[in-house]
């Protein structure tokens, strides 16, 4: 993904919110630093695309690592494209379904709720405030 992202990328999903230049293409890298040797298994049907914009299902399986229990996450993804590379990339996806899977009756319970939803938004950046900063040392 971050070779097809612009420079000018905005990138938003119901888990980060929306992120833009650097920050998406490094939640890219802290993603898939995080899956390495790990269940982790995408599947991608659906491409649809003309030179300015395009859409696609995406289905991430993996682990969520802080229960321990299995995902089968369903993404409508849309892009817009610029100079030949994705300047807009929105990924949708059912954040109850989500929760109730990575969270178990904790997200049963709270995983429709903006709380939820803000929560996972600050815990997200968050990680990825972290990530940013030990890449920026190496």
């Amino acid at each position: 993904m971050i070779s097809w992202y612009h420079d000018d990328i905005t990138f938003e999903d119901p888990a980060f919110g929306v992120l833009k230049g650097r920050e998406a293409k490094n939640m890219w890298r802290m993603l898939c630093q995080n899956q390495k040797g790990k269940d982790f298994k995408v599947k991608v049907s659906n491409i649809i695309y003309t030179a300015e914009a395009g859409k696609a299902k995406w289905e991430a399986f993996y682990t969520f690592s802080k229960t321990g229990r299995k995902v089968h996450n369903v993404i409508n993804a849309t892009f817009q494209f610029k100079d030949g590379k994705i300047i807009s990339h929105v990924d949708k996806f059912n954040l109850y379904r989500w929760a109730k899977q990575a969270m178990g009756f904790k997200g049963f319970l709270l995983g429709w709720t903006t709380f939820f939803r803000k929560k996972l938004n600050n815990q997200t950046r968050f990680l990825l405030s972290e990530f940013q900063k030990k890449i920026s040392k190496n």
